[in-house]
């Protein structure tokens, strides 16, 4: 399963980072790579959530980072 990290920037200078394929997986950050490294975080912790609680089979997992500007 290959999971992507979208990461902007806010108006108001903060960072947002979600993963689209896990609804929910949505964080903030000061900068793009503290954002990004959070929601890589929420979504292992997803994941394993599902697998614990029998919603999803173990699966081979890719998260992929945009490269850096």
């Amino acid at each position: 399963m290959n999971f992507t990290i979208e990461c902007e920037e806010e108006a108001d200078g903060r960072w947002i980072a979600e993963v689209p394929q896990l609804p929910g997986v949505l964080c903030y950050g000061a900068t793009a790579e503290e954002a990004m490294a959070k929601a890589e975080v929420l979504a292992l912790r997803a994941m394993a959530e599902r697998l614990e609680q029998g919603e999803a089979r173990p699966v081979e997992i890719t998260i992929s980072l945009p490269l850096a500007a």
